[in-house]
């Protein structure tokens, strides 16, 4: 089965993940500046297409270039996979995943998360001010919740917790 992933990578952990699945699945990966100066016909071939981006006020970066073209890929096996400094098991990663394809999207494609981190050294200024500035806030919030509290701690300083085992439902979903 031939399979492509294109992905949008700010600090290298949606890279990484694209590379992780590239391997497993035998697939062709680039990123989405190279995908976009390809023909549409590129795509004919391939069986499956998985667009991987990394999230940005609940949102998946770049996203638009893979729902856009949806509706013309609906006979393949389609995936996005959005990549996040949230664990998994957060509430809200499912309420994201859910915002990511309308319900007809849903019909043809589906959504995944998988935890990557955050790497203040390797982010561009705006991003990083941004994310000092939200870390902040959520410290400073007097009626945080404990989550809020460690969630604020957590995004202070940057870490990695991706996992190369976080790829395993979209491996399994493209392979079924």
């Amino acid at each position: 089965m031939k399979t492509i992933i294109v992905y949008a990578s700010q600090t290298g952990f949606t890279k990484r993940y694209a590379e992780w699945l590239g391997e497993e699945l035998g697939a062709d990966v680039l990123p989405v500046a190279e995908a976009k100066k390809k023909d549409d016909n590129f795509f004919d071939s391939a069986e499956s297409i998985v667009y991987a981006g990394w999230a940005m006020a609940g949102k998946i970066v770049k996203s638009e270039w893979f729902t856009n073209r949806i509706p013309q890929w609906k006979g393949k096996k389609l995936a996005l996979v959005c990549v996040g400094a949230s664990p998994n098991e957060l509430p809200e990663v499912e309420e994201a995943l859910h915002s990511a394809l309308t319900d007809e999207e849903r019909n043809y494609a589906k959504a995944f998360y998988c935890q990557g981190g955050i790497a203040y050294d390797k982010m561009k200024l705006p991003a990083k001010l941004a994310m000092k500035a939200f870390a902040s806030m959520v410290r400073k919030k007097k009626d945080a919740t404990p989550q809020e509290k460690e969630m604020g701690e957590m995004i202070s300083h940057s870490y990695d917790i991706a996992d190369k085992k976080f790829i395993e439902p979209i491996v399994d979903y493209i392979r079924e």
